[in-house]
């Protein structure tokens, strides 16, 4: 399977055509290995923020890749309201990081 992903995003890159869908399939094994999916879904809301939201909240913000990754181990509460992030420090600072950059491209 994962040969397959390879070849389809080095076929694509080779044509020019957009990754988008791999970057979301990337975005969708990363959440579920880090737990993500028990709070957030990409286009509902479960107990926190859905990921679009998080997307367009963040837009344009030079700054968002490494605050997002902060909150994602660190927690956090006041920015959705009254919900509460707790802290998820079994999430390794490389995954934070491609977390919060996949989640923003999904505005």
């Amino acid at each position: 399977m994962l040969r397959l992903l390879a070849l389809i995003l080095v076929t694509c890159s080779a044509f020019g055509v957009s990754t988008a869908k791999a970057d979301n399939s990337e975005l969708q094994l990363l959440l579920q290995k880090n737990n993500c999916l028990a709070c957030h879904l990409i286009d509902k809301r479960k107990y926190g923020p859905n990921l679009k939201e998080v997307a367009e909240k963040y837009a344009g913000d030079s700054g968002a890749v490494e605050r997002l990754a902060a909150k994602i181990k660190a927690g956090g509460t006041g920015v959705w309201g009254e919900d509460i992030m707790p802290p998820q420090a079994q999430v390794s600072d490389a995954d934070a990081q491609k977390i919060a950059k996949l989640v923003l491209s999904l505005q």
